[in-house]
């Protein structure tokens, strides 16, 4: 009876409420309502301040002593100022046309761990042209209709009606050749020369390009599609019926050829060098189809093109800064291979007040360690004072040590790149073994030891180019005479290295190491041919900013005089 009675009293003053609340102006109901709302977004505000506090707290923690498997991919170093940003982000996130959401976190994040390029800044005309570059390639790329009609022609078995050398799009197909160092250098070469040509670049994607480097572009794949006409790629060779030597010889004119393939390799023939005169660039204009195969940095010598001087003059005021500008705008590493720098980095790199790279690349035969090559290495950062000399304990007695005034010691951490364990051994033992001299305390770290070079090997390639890039993020860079792989380090990094001489007979060269002039990265066989003259001649003397290199006496290497 009792629960009877309860239940129709609630019933009755719920019904009174509802008639209290009839009998109510709007204007009250309104002035009723926003006090709750308003009162609610207090509640919910405070409760969201309070999160943001504790999330703000427990990530301090955190960053403060990372364990190395559990680093977040996303943890940051402090913003820089909005000036020091790469123009790679600025650029490419103002134009659009990438799927940002994660696609590709170095994009995002390069700048946060890359030193500062205001110094380096691009040309108004570079960024022009990397802009109007960005609009053919969405307009000509693999997945358009322009790219299906002009692909469709390299089916057929006829020659080309002259009027189709005039097409909207023409292309620059790179052959993934060598290894990965000297894939980077000669892509950054053919990309240069479909910017001057107007051509669209696309890239050989079978050698797993997509789990190494992001999508440069805006809008449009940059990799062949697997059902290209051509393929196999790997039947053309200097040889070949198609090349542009094989051309030259039955005097080539460009007109009706469906495509050239261009040899430009080591072992490059007289007349595939002809690729870098003038008349050769006229008659491929026509072509609306080139094939590009090298393992060369063969970019210098698009300097001795006369057609093609007075555009690089606009575009690279500065020339020991193309490789760089031009790096740093396209090989943005995959996610994958993030994670494998940014994990390392935190680790080991994060706290560092200078951070020193070393790449030890040694193309004699037989198993390393080589004490030569070690005492080299030493020599060098030594006497160079890249590194701090070691005492032994007993040298300073312990009365000394006590009274001696403890102040903050720099921190100098030391990244080694080499196929070998050994030398990062011994580094490692002699700064744990004996005292840093001065106020340094040094660290030896190396990323992995792969004994051999794996150019086929996914995994391989992807801890090589996370290591090249490593190395780009050191404050001095210490690299290997000949070595593809420092060149793209040091081009990357933006440093000019101090480059350890290549040792004959297993004997430690003296000096030990010299600093390089020129950050750019050398072209090792160029042609010593006058286009004009059609003679031989020493193109290492024919243009103020071309020389001969550091460590490759008949190579070719920009420079910015005076030298």
């Amino acid at each position: 009876m009792r629960s009877r009675e309860a239940s129709r009293e609630k019933k009755s003053s719920a019904a009174e409420e509802e008639l209290a609340m009839a009998a109510t102006p709007p204007e009250k109901w309104r002035t009723s309502g926003k006090r709750k709302m308003l009162t609610t977004a207090f509640f919910m505000a405070s409760c969201l301040a309070i999160f943001s506090a504790f999330s703000l707290f427990a990530g301090v923690r955190r960053h403060a002593s990372p364990p190395m498997q559990q680093l977040p991919l996303l943890l940051l170093p402090e913003r820089p100022p909005a000036d020091q940003i790469g123009f790679e982000v600025q650029s490419k996130k103002s134009q659009g046309g990438f799927d940002e959401k994660g696609a590709c976190l170095s994009r995002q994040q390069s700048s946060f761990y890359r030193r500062s390029s205001s110094q380096k800044k691009l040309s108004y005309h570079l960024q022009k042209k990397l802009k109007n570059y960005e609009a053919l390639h969405r307009k000509c790329g693999p997945t358009t209709d322009l790219y299906r009609e002009t692909s469709f022609q390299l089916r057929s078995n006829h020659s080309l009606p002259p009027s189709s050398s005039s097409s909207e799009c023409k292309y620059l197909v790179w052959i993934s050749y060598s290894g990965l160092g000297n894939r980077i250098l000669t892509l950054a070469s053919a990309f240069l020369y479909a910017l001057l040509t107007g051509r669209v670049l696309l890239v050989d994607g079978r050698e797993d390009m997509a789990s190494l480097f992001c999508e440069p572009f805006p809008g449009e794949t940059w990799l062949l599609p697997s059902d290209f006409p051509l393929l196999p790629l790997e039947k053309y060779n200097s040889d070949s019926s198609f090349s542009l030597g094989s051309l030259s010889r039955v005097k080539f004119h460009g007109d009706g050829a469906r495509f050239v393939y261009l040899h430009l390799a080591h072992d490059y023939s007289q007349h595939d060098k002809l690729f870098f005169c003038q008349r050769e660039q006229h008659f491929l204009g026509k072509v609306p189809w080139l094939l590009l195969r090298s393992d060369n940095y063969f970019l210098p010598s698009l300097f001795l093109v006369r057609g093609f001087q007075r555009e690089l003059e606009l575009l690279f005021p500065e020339k020991e800064l193309v490789f760089h500008h031009l790096g740093r705008y396209l090989f943005h590493p995959a996610n994958p291979v993030w994670g494998l720098i940014t994990r390392f980095y935190h680790a080991y790199l994060a706290e560092a007040d200078e951070k020193v790279g070393i790449q030890i690349r040694v193309f004699e035969p037989g198993t390393g360690p080589f004490p030569h090559v070690m005492d080299q290495v030493l020599a060098c950062v030594l006497n160079q004072k890249l590194l701090p000399k070691v005492k032994s304990m007993g040298d300073e007695a312990p009365d000394q040590r006590k009274k001696k005034k403890k102040k903050k010691k720099k921190k100098k951490v030391v990244l080694v790149t080499s196929l070998s364990w050994g030398y990062y051994e011994k580094m490692r033992s002699m700064y744990w073994e004996g005292e840093a001299e001065g106020e340094e305390v040094v660290s030896v770290h190396q990323p992995s030891h792969e004994e051999h070079q794996k150019s086929g090997d996914r995994i391989h390639l992807m801890k090589a180019w996370a290591e090249m890039y490593l190395l780009s993020l050191t404050d001095v860079l210490v690299t290997s005479a000949w070595s593809t792989f420092g060149y793209v380090a040091q081009g990357l990094s933006g440093v000019r290295p101090w480059i350890l001489v290549r040792a004959e007979n297993r004997t430690m060269p003296d000096p030990p190491c010299l600093r390089a002039r020129s950050m750019e990265p050398c072209f090792h066989a160029p042609p010593f041919y006058d286009c004009e003259a059609r003679e031989g001649v020493d193109t290492g003397a024919i243009l103020p900013h071309l020389r001969h290199c550091e460590d490759v006496s008949w190579g070719l290497k920009l420079f910015d005089p005076p030298y």
